[in-house]
């Protein structure tokens, strides 16, 4: 019987086929995950991650094979770009639950014709075809090295509908809720979900623009008479919708991305365009069922807010949102929400804002296929904004959907599941971290902030800190917040010290979605105080990214230059 937590049981000797079809092609093998968004380029295929030991490897007609994806909830997105544009992998083959790459092969099956089949084998079988050179996969039977792994269907009968589950299915509320509907069963039966469940509200990360697919999706339920019945809003989107024109964006792609947002407008979306939804006014509460995409989004919900949301995958968001229900699996589940690791961190003394994003990167790897529990940081007394921090860094380098801190968060106190291990961040591992994410040159173009979109505390904390000093004329500081944060600088005069600076502050895009021109286009390194930003910028923007200190970006803002160095609290 299906627990709705694990993702559908399968036998070491028998392969699960949770897409099917036929392919053919050299294995690329990984040991740890990868994110697509912001991993791959969905132009080529080629792994962009320059924190992965993959990177420069072209996917492109391989045989993919990892234990499970992680980062973005955009991923989907990348590969149904992928796909369409003929740039694929030939099949994806995982060990472990899996959903954002499976449900972008899931919609370019399901609304496109193009098949990238998805298989999860046991641990066994993908160890021993991880070393071959080339597999072959066919309905029936995953072909590697003279070894044969038979492969069998998803189960047919564990998912139970309601009565209304089924009308919406049959067509009844019209033909995007059914095909929204055909979406969210085929992702609930991959998942083992035993039924689907109400949400009260959704959030859709599936704005961005990531290339042509993601415009042909929004636009094509739209047709189908689309229109959610949960009140949803949007993530930051890829453009400035106002403003994008005087920016110079280029319209080959201001038009598209800006289309992409009003095509989720017309289907009753709010124009939140933030990548913060939890900074909006009334945040969902402890205990509340929602549909939210977008992973740091989702982390901060579990963890901090105590709501209750699977990280779903971009395209499953709006599905969600059209039909009011999602697949109760994952994080919706007790079970699912107990820490099967326990982190033990030496915090140094006195640390400043910066641990938090370091700390949260670097549990991800500790954890990146587990939720796990965080202890030690109490005495850190981790303001929202920390936690925010530590959240979306969590989320490139982990998998899960949430996170506990010992002290800190609602849910801590749950007893962790009986199979949890330990392990250590020592001030060593803090130390190397920040090496790995600091390194770079000490010439600073740009000082790129909000990533995750800024709060009004962090505008705050940046005008403090620039103390109305002016940037060099030579250096670009930039600040990303939605447009509810905007007007509250505006009101109480923060926005108008940060200009006096020197700092733009842009509405709409968040710094995972920017381009050029927006994103400076003489910019070789950039500082940030963003552990997300200092992982996914290296291969967004094709230029050295650091994590640095708040003190650090304001001394690259006002002189160009911050040589790499520890902060004061880990020398």
């Amino acid at each position: 019987m299906p627990t709705g937590g694990e993702g559908a049981s399968l036998r070491d000797e028998t392969g699960l086929v949770l897409l099917g079809g036929s392919a053919r092609g050299p294995v690329v093998a990984m040991a740890e995950g990868l994110s697509f968004w912001g991993g791959v380029d969905p132009a080529t295929g080629r792994v962009i991650d320059v924190h992965h030991p993959c990177h420069g490897v072209s996917l492109a007609g391989a045989i993919v094979l990892m234990p499970t994806s992680r980062g973005s909830c955009s991923g989907s997105g990348v590969l149904l770009e992928l796909a369409m544009a003929g740039h694929a992998p030939a099949a994806l083959v995982f060990c472990e639950p899996e959903d954002t790459l499976t449900l972008g092969a899931l919609v370019a099956r399901e609304m496109f014709g193009r098949t990238v089949p998805v298989l999860r084998l046991s641990r066994a079988a993908f160890a021993d075809i991880a070393g071959a050179e080339t597999v072959s996969i066919s309905p029936s039977v995953l072909a590697a090295d003279g070894r044969r792994i038979p492969l069998a269907p998803l189960p047919a009968d564990g998912l139970v509908l309601t009565p209304r589950d089924r009308a919406m299915l049959d067509g009844a509320d019209g033909p995007a809720v059914r095909q929204a509907m055909a979406i969210l069963c085929a992702m609930a039966c991959q998942q083992g979900a035993a039924a689907l469940t109400d949400v009260t509200r959704a959030h859709i990360d599936g704005c961005i623009y990531a290339g042509p697919a993601n415009l042909v999706f929004a636009e094509a339920m739209e047709r189908l008479g689309g229109r959610v019945r949960v009140p949803t809003t949007m993530n930051a989107i890829s453009v400035d919708h106002e403003n994008w024109r005087a920016q110079g964006v280029p319209p080959a792609f201001g038009v598209p991305a800006a289309r992409l947002a009003d095509a989720y407008v017309r289907m009753g979306c709010r124009a939140s365009f933030t990548c913060a939804p939890y900074l909006l006014e009334a945040p969902p509460m402890a205990g509340e069922p929602i549909g939210w995409s977008e992973s740091n989004a989702v982390i901060f919900a579990n963890s901090v807010l105590g709501a209750r949301t699977a990280k779903h995958p971009d395209f499953l968001d709006l599905c969600i949102a059209l039909t009011g229900r999602a697949p109760l699996a994952g994080a919706f589940l007790d079970a699912a929400r107990r820490a099967r690791r326990l982190i033990d961190v030496a915090l140094p003394a006195d640390a400043g804002a910066a641990v938090w994003p370091l700390i949260g990167y670097l549990a991800g790897r500790a954890a990146p296929d587990r939720v796990p529990l965080l202890r030690g940081l109490a005495p850190g007394r981790p303001t929202p904004d920390d936690l925010k921090a530590l959240c979306a860094a969590f989320g490139t380098t982990s998998a899960a959907p949430m996170l506990h801190i010992a002290g800190v968060t609602p849910e801590a106190g749950h007893a962790p599941a009986a199979d949890a291990d330990t392990v250590l961040l020592t001030r060593a591992n803090l130390i190397a971290g920040w090496a790995g994410l600091n390194g770079g040159p000490e010439a600073v173009e740009l000082v790129a902030i909000g990533s995750p979109h800024a709060s009004l505390g962090e505008c705050r904390a940046l005008a403090d800190a620039l103390a109305g000093r002016r940037r060099a004329p030579d250096v670009s500081v930039i600040v990303t917040a939605g447009r509810q944060v905007i007007a509250g600088t505006a009101s109480e005069g923060t926005l108008a010290r940060l200009r006096a600076c020197g700092v733009e502050v842009v509405a709409d895009l968040c710094w995972c979605s920017i381009t050029r021109p927006v994103f400076p286009p003489r910019t070789r390194a950039v500082i940030t105080t963003s552990g997300k930003y200092a992982h996914y910028g290296p291969g967004l923007s094709g230029c050295a990214v650091r994590l640095g200190t708040l003190d650090d970006c304001v001394e690259a803002a006002l002189t160009g230059r911050v040589p790499p160095r520890l902060p004061d609290w880990l020398r």
